[in-house]
């Protein structure tokens, strides 16, 4: 279809990403770039420079957890094997250390466990907070403990009507439709954050899958007893087991006291030029969702951003001019939320559109083959 493939044509691999600089009589000393967080927008960055820099890759965490398999991974252990990917898999030339960032000169950036790194560039792409396992076999191991959770009980409430607790709602009702389940949102309508058209086209698939979506209300899961918890309007509500899919803080929080400080503005974002380098530092960028741009924040727009502070910082380690920097613009903002393995719905420009098409687009595969082959890797297959 004509759609799948101008929405392809959206996401498709940047190429030459991987060229090298050009050489003079000698080859120059590579420039050190030092990438924090190894997410969405941070892997792109390292594995776009790593042969034409002396690339270090700073993140919590050993692996990059594709963020948008990570629900179907909760009721599809085995697909993690593919969206779970180890950081040296795709980055044999990155010098990869997993701990935390917790501060930034204009020299070094230290980390939580005592180290000091020098650098000549730096990308900050630390997303959200989130609590992760260090290891791939520990992550591997969390989500065969959701499935076996999630497999054992009757009742399953999620807390959060966002992308994150439709789409998990959508997979759970898919793989165990006998399943009691229970929405709870605190916002008037679902997925807030795009169009009331799709907003009911998401509600009217999960009632109609039996899902029991209670709006306009919260629930204070400290004071959850024996399985029983009440929401904001004393309604009480029993469930085996629950997950929290509500929003997750900016990873923002270890700059306060850092030479990027008087960047953040007043939400706890990088205030960043259309070159994506953070205002006032010529040798800074910032990608993905810690950035202060008006956009939806989704995963191929910090993969976008990737892609342009890339090409940047290829240019200025050559020498060019900062005239020739790429720059960046939000785009038209589309939206796909899956609904189950088949379905979903989808937002464009000009157009809302439920059912098969979504699903055809992002449900079936979760777009995992491709991020993996961005990286250079076998889709389907951990080896290369």
């Amino acid at each position: 279809m004509a759609i799948f493939s101008w929405f392809y044509s959206l996401f498709k691999p940047k190429v030459g990403l991987q060229s090298g600089m050009a050489k003079s009589g000698e080859e120059k000393k590579k420039m050190r770039v030092v990438v924090i967080g190894g997410g969405v927008g941070g892997s792109i960055v390292a594995y776009s420079l790593q042969s034409v820099a002396d690339v270090v890759l700073i993140d919590q965490k050993e692996y990059y957890d594709i963020p948008w398999a990570s629900l179907r991974s909760m009721v599809e252990p085995s697909f993690a094997e593919r969206s779970v990917i180890n950081h040296i898999d795709y980055l044999p030339k990155v010098q990869i250390i997993a701990s935390s960032a917790t501060n930034i000169t204009d020299r070094e950036v230290t980390t939580e466990d005592g180290q000091k790194v020098a650098y000549d560039y730096v990308v900050i792409a630390t997303g959200h907070l989130e609590s992760a396992p260090k290891t791939k076999a520990e992550r591997l191991n969390e989500y065969k403990a959701d499935f076996e959770k999630i497999k054992s009980v009757n009742t399953v409430l999620i807390v959060g009507g966002g992308p994150t607790g439709v789409e998990l709602a959508g997979e759970i009702s898919f793989v165990f439709p006998d399943k009691k389940l229970i929405l709870v949102h605190r916002g008037p309508r679902l997925l807030e954050y795009i169009g009331s058209k799709a907003s009911q086209m998401a509600m009217n698939w999960l009632t109609a899958k039996k899902v029991d979506v209670i709006l306009d209300q919260s629930i204070n899961l400290n004071h959850l007893s024996g399985g029983v918890v009440q929401t904001s309007s004393g309604e009480t509500i029993k469930a085996d087991c629950h997950f929290v899919c509500t929003g997750k803080p900016i990873g923002s929080s270890w700059l306060n006291k850092s030479i990027l400080q008087n960047s953040l503005n007043i939400h706890g974002k990088l205030v960043v030029d259309q070159n994506l380098r953070i205002r006032g530092h010529k040798n800074i960028f910032a990608v993905g969702d810690i950035t202060d741009i008006k956009e939806i924040k989704q995963g191929y727009v910090a993969q976008k951003h990737a892609h342009v502070t890339a090409k940047n910082l290829k240019l200025l380690m050559n020498g060019e001019s900062e005239s020739k920097m790429a720059t960046y613009k939000p785009g038209w903002e589309m939206v796909i939320v899956s609904l189950g393995r088949k379905e979903g719905v989808a937002q464009f420009p000009l157009i809302t559109i439920g059912g098969y098409i979504p699903g055809k687009i992002k449900s079936e595969d979760l777009f995992v083959g491709r991020t993996r082959k961005q990286l250079g890797l076998n889709p389907y297959l951990d080896e290369k």
